[in-house]
């Protein structure tokens, strides 16, 4: 398996740092990067081969990774076209649905499309993958091993779904972070310095997140579990219920996900 990653910004960093941790040879990589500095700086970290063309950058490969921006690819994906023949495609390129991909390719299907999340770039990402019919067993379990080096992952039987995993998990880190935010934000105002309040919210997040990951029991009922009659979590859980705290969390990402259908919509036009 020899990988050719388009574009080498942090995804493209994260999947190379990852890979080379899990033991995959550095002499298997290369990355096709128009920025000097930013070819430089993946050489001296990584140690893999490096260009500009994109000719040079694919003419031993047999697996394509496009990590450029979307409004990138129409132009790249138009280049890349006559120098394919049997490479795997795979995209992380954010709202670019295959129908468009394949269209720029000139109608080459040998595609699968992966969302991966920001946490990609410290190996705790979960990603969400999409193949067309073409792509064979093996073909997903290569794009499993490099896009697993950073995390876990999830595939989806309708590329429609991708949308929702844009919705929860590539969103989700900044919810997380917004919640963190408000709770930090509490502490203060309850007298707590800003480092006290970083770490109790931190800490408490990382515990929570670990303890509904160990447990059998579900997310509801190990709340339920903390939540005393006449407690102060039942207090405020019950503030948040009166002002609809969670139907207004689903109400959002309903709403993520609805844009994440119009960014797709978008580009299928051009």
């Amino acid at each position: 398996m020899n990988v050719t990653f388009i574009g080498g910004g942090n995804i493209t960093s994260a999947l190379i740092g990852g890979l080379l941790q899990k033991g995959f040879p550095a002499a298997q990589i290369c990355v096709v990067e128009i920025n000097s500095t930013a070819r430089r700086k993946i050489k001296n970290d990584y140690g893999v081969k490096v260009t500009e063309k994109l000719i040079d950058g694919i003419v031993n490969s047999n697996i394509i990774l496009l990590a450029v921006k979307p409004q990138q690819l129409p132009s790249v994906a138009q280049e890349l076209s006559p120098l394919l023949k049997t490479h795997l495609i795979i995209s992380v390129v954010a709202g670019i649905r295959t129908k468009e991909i394949c269209r720029w390719l000139c109608g080459y299907t040998r595609v699968i499309r992966a969302m991966p999340n920001t946490p990609a770039l410290i190996r705790a990402a979960i990603t969400g993958l999409f193949a067309l019919p073409k792509i064979n067993k093996q073909d997903k379990n290569h794009a499993e091993t490099i896009m697993k080096s950073v995390g876990s992952v999830l595939w989806v039987e309708q590329e429609e779904q991708l949308d929702a995993v844009t919705a929860i998990s590539g969103s989700g880190p900044a919810y997380i972070f917004y919640f963190m935010e408000a709770i930090e934000n509490a502490g203060r105002e309850l007298g707590l310095n800003i480092t006290q309040s970083h770490q109790l919210s931190l800490e408490t997040f990382l515990g929570a997140a670990k303890l509904v990951h160990i447990s059998k029991e579900t997310p509801t009922a190990l709340r339920s579990k903390v939540t005393s009659k006449n407690g102060t979590t039942e207090y405020a859980i019950k503030a948040m219920e009166n002002t609809e705290t969670g139907k207004k969390i689903i109400h959002a990402i309903h709403l993520a996900h609805k844009r994440s259908k119009e960014i797709g919509d978008e580009f299928s036009t051009k």
